[in-house]
């Protein structure tokens, strides 16, 4: 490939960058300071290390075996074409599609601050919905529009967020709010355990570098780099942000304006005008989120039809794309418009870290053939798994909803490959 279509560092970290902070920042962190209070920080911080852990197993796979497959690849590697395999590769699938819904949930939070169509209830459906429909009709009209949209928001996005950041320092000088973060505000361990699982979902972005492996130019140097500098770089920015809103509102308040809390931070900052600058960034961010999942979950689909592992017709073409597409916004809009906010969240968390927990147990398994250390996968592994262990128990109390969705997800998918591969493999009469 000639070196000018070839991906640079900075563009690697760009996808990386841009994964992580689409929509999960703006949807969950109202959630997360409702679970870890003024231990949200950590909770971030504690996320963001399981997410940096994995990233060490996600650089060896990708540097040993570099494919637009990206995670579908690494699970067939190193576990072959096997139920259990094409299970979790459908639950890759069906985890986009998590996703999906939590940045629709998200703007349809958001939207309605600037514009109420009927009442808050009737404009969330109608804008979470009206938003999966445009991006699924710009998907199918243009895969380069796409491109450029996300290149756009990648660019506004930050330059919002990192000057919230720097304002929202420097507005914390004097704000009696800023005891919130101390250790004395803080919820116990197990809640802030369970604070920083339940908004795991706003790292798997990282994930997305995996995909375009194959295109980043020196990637014995490049790889590493855009994996650590992105992960890093959005573990400090989450951080920051997590503690800019705690120290500059309220609990009360806080909890009141929970799906748009960070537009409600940039009110003592800069009123009315702050708040409306957010929640456009927040639009913006979302939207771009969705546009770029759409094309993934619908390359996800083919990627697993192709190798077998779901029927083959997934692979047609409806209209000028993959059929996944279509059967990614339709149940994008299902799940959007069915379960809460919390409840996407949770079942989001579920899927990821089991993906992450099995990505790191190829890490491990593979660890000689990709010349990489067998410890830190381990640790991946236990961190993901514990992790998910105390989510699921601490969360079926308070959002049984969204375990019993996230479970069933899993269970499902394992299922209907066993059901595929057991039809497949039936002998013709």
């Amino acid at each position: 490939m000639a070196e000018s279509n070839k991906i640079s560092l900075l563009d690697a970290m760009s996808i990386g960058i841009g994964g992580m902070v689409g929509g999960g920042i703006f949807a969950v962190l109202g959630l997360a300071v409702s679970l870890a209070k003024g231990g949200t920080p950590f909770a971030f911080l504690f996320a963001g290390l399981i997410a940096l852990i994995t990233s060490y197993s996600y650089v060896k796979l990708s540097s040993a075996y570099p494919s637009q497959g990206g995670t579908v690849e690494f699970i067939n590697r190193g576990f072959g074409e096997t139920v259990f395999s094409g299970g979790i590769n459908n639950l890759l699938w069906v985890s986009y599609i998590i996703m999906l819904s939590l940045y629709a949930s998200a703007f349809g939070s958001y939207a309605p601050n600037l514009f109420q169509i009927v009442d808050k209830e009737t404009d969330f459906h109608l804008y979470a919905s009206g938003i999966v429909l445009l991006a699924t009709a710009i998907n199918y009209y243009s895969i380069q529009v796409v491109g450029k949209i996300e290149s756009i928001a990648v660019v506004i996005k930050l330059i919002i967020l990192l000057s919230f950041v720097a304002l929202g320092l420097y507005g914390l000088i004097g704000n009696p709010n800023l005891s919130q973060l101390s250790p004395t505000q803080w919820e116990k361990p197990l809640g802030l355990l369970t604070g920083g699982m339940v908004i795991f979902v706003a790292y798997e972005g990282f994930e997305l570098i995996a995909n375009a492996a194959p295109d980043i130019v020196h990637p014995e140097k490049n790889i590493p780099r855009a994996y650590y500098y992105s992960v890093t770089f959005v573990i400090a920015l989450y951080i920051v942000i997590a503690a800019v809103t705690v120290g500059s509102l309220p609990f009360k308040e806080i909890y009141t304006a929970e799906d748009y809390v960070l537009a409600e931070a940039a009110k003592p900052l800069l009123g009315k005008a702050g708040f409306t600058i957010i929640t456009i960034a927040a639009l913006i961010s979302t939207f771009s989120a969705i546009n770029a999942s759409l094309y993934g979950g619908s390359r996800v689909s083919y990627d697993i039809a192709e190798d077998d592992e779901l029927p083959h017709q997934l692979t047609a073409r409806l209209w000028n794309q993959p059929i996944g597409l279509a059967i990614t916004s339709v149940a994008t809009l299902l799940l959007s418009n069915l379960l809460e906010i919390e409840s996407i969240s949770t079942a989001g968390s579920i899927g990821f870290l089991l993906i992450f927990a099995i990505v790191n147990s190829v890490g491990y398994k593979l660890s000689n053939k990709v010349k990489g250390n067998k410890t830190i996968p381990l640790l991946g592994i236990l961190l993901s798994g514990v992790s998910l262990l105390v989510l699921i128990i601490q969360q079926f109390e308070s959002n049984k909803t969204g375990v019993i969705v996230g479970i069933s997800l899993i269970l499902v998918c394992i299922l209907i490959e066993w059901f595929y591969k057991k039809r497949k493999n039936e002998p013709k009469s």
